[in-house]
């Protein structure tokens, strides 16, 4: 992942021509003249850096300082369990506070193919387990009094053509079911209600949804688990994790250091870490975001009516909001298929972007970044054991509530306070003969098929 700080000469080079300085081309189009390569997230909530300490032993050891680690610590603490969070970087760095501050309950799940290869009732059991995260992250922040900017708005979702439209009507039931909360079809024609454009053939409005700012909550998150007694520590990699009488010793670039239990947190970022058999079953994939400069609450509120969060049906898809204060637009989507820095993903984003909202082709991007998501083969969350070791992993990109309701209930196993079972509990996980959790040698070839395939769908419609 690229160095977040303002451009430099290193990355720029890569698109100056021949002649061209430094100056002339951050003055182009479609750059701010201040752009900055690091989240827009990070002006009001950039993670701290914290005291990298490491202690003799541990109760529980997390490995992986994001939504999952955070919620797993605060759930063991206030069981009374004694929990170290150990992160490569500065706890909330990665995703946690990179992604697009969505907030769902199992919706991709939803969509899925669930009862073809789970069959009626388990498929029901999974797709309950999902849809309750939503209700649990609004506790959450209720109960610990995280400052997030949370609303629940709803999201839209545009279909990419008529059949992409036709799906999502036989999902709605199912959405209701999982959500809780009342869905609806909104036909092509009707979708100035939620987003100005004509992009879309129509779509899906789900009121179980809601937005956030995930640097807040990342921030909020850590701050509760520390105020309940989980040590948080900054900068330290775990290389391994190795079985030890009845516990495990970790070794880490700043020593090692016993535990009794532990939890691998890791997610998009578990390539290279101490779990390779996890490692082998999660697809690390980079999403890209860029955030336009501030164009105003009253343009702001024009183009999206209600500031509902949207997505599309795309293989290649978009997501968007507006930003919390109202002043300018998140855009975020696979831009790239192979490893990219923020600077040459910009450009892309931006022109997806004018694609839906072609009035937006002056406005500049004053911020871009990435992190990365991790998907499985399934395209299922997985909580488990292996050797041991715990695990929870694979929120398929929207994992901001899916994540923190996953901490919970891996916390609630270690702990042996489960009251019931977890329905994505022990679920074969699968892998691929030959992966080895690099994925950038296919990807691309992926992403090439995926446009291919949606511009295929779009030319048929």
């Amino acid at each position: 992942m690229p160095t977040v700080t303002r451009v430099t000469l290193r990355h720029a080079a890569r698109r100056v021509p021949a002649g061209a300085t430094l100056g002339m081309m951050m003055n182009r189009h479609p750059f701010a003249a201040d752009f900055k390569a690091r989240p827009w997230w990070w002006e009001a909530a950039e993670p701290p850096a914290r005291d990298n300490t490491l202690p003799e032993r541990t109760r529980v050891a997390i490995v992986g300082g994001g939504y999952t680690g955070l919620s797993a610590a605060l759930t063991l603490r206030r069981l009374g369990h004694e929990v170290v969070v150990l992160d490569a970087e500065r706890i909330g760095w990665g995703a946690s506070s990179r992604n697009g501050g969505m907030v769902s309950g199992g919706l991709k799940v939803a969509r899925g193919p669930l009862e073809k290869n789970f069959g009626p009732e388990r498929a029901a059991e999974i797709a309950r387990a999902c849809g309750a995260s939503f209700p649990f992250i609004e506790e959450t922040i209720a109960r610990e009094g995280i400052e997030c900017d949370y609303v629940r708005c709803g999201r839209f979702v545009g279909a990419w053509t008529p059949k992409h439209f036709d799906t999502l009507a036989k999902t709605l039931p199912r959405i209701q079911e999982i959500s809780g909360h009342p869905a609806r079809m909104i036909p092509r024609g009707e979708e100035g209600g939620f987003i100005a454009t004509t992009h879309y053939h129509g779509g899906m409005f789900a009121e179980g949804s809601g937005s956030l700012h995930p640097g807040k909550y990342a921030r909020g998150l850590a701050a509760a688990a520390e105020r309940a007694g989980a040590h948080l520590v900054d900068q330290v990699r775990v290389a391994a994790a190795q079985p030890e009488g009845a516990g495990f010793r970790l070794h880490t670039s700043a020593g090692e250091m016993r535990a009794d239990t532990v939890l691998m947190a890791t997610n998009g970022y578990s390539r290279g870490g101490p779990m390779p058999w996890l490692t082998r079953r999660l697809l690390p994939v980079a999403s890209y975001i860029i955030a336009t400069e501030e164009l105003g609450e009253e343009r702001i509120e024009r183009l999206f009516p209600r500031r509902r969060m949207i997505s599309d049906t795309k293989r290649v898809l978009n997501y968007y909001r507006p930003s919390p204060d109202g002043k300018r637009i998140l855009w975020g989507g696979r831009a790239s298929f192979a490893p990219q820095s923020p600077e040459a993903a910009a450009p892309r984003l931006h022109a997806m972007m004018c694609a839906v909202l072609p009035e937006l082709r002056d406005v500049r991007v004053t911020h871009a970044w990435t992190g990365n998501v991790a998907f499985t083969f399934d395209y299922l969350p997985h909580l488990g054991e292996e050797a041991g070791v715990h695990y929870a992993a694979g929120c398929q990109g929207s994992g901001v509530a899916m994540a923190t309701w996953m901490g919970h209930n891996a916390a609630l196993k270690m702990a042996g306070a489960s009251n019931a079972g977890f329905a994505l509990d022990g679920l074969p996980f699968p892998d691929r003969a030959l992966y080895n959790g690099n994925p950038d040698w296919f990807l691309p070839m992926v992403g090439a098929w995926y446009r291919l395939r949606d511009r295929i769908d779009r030319i048929a419609a």
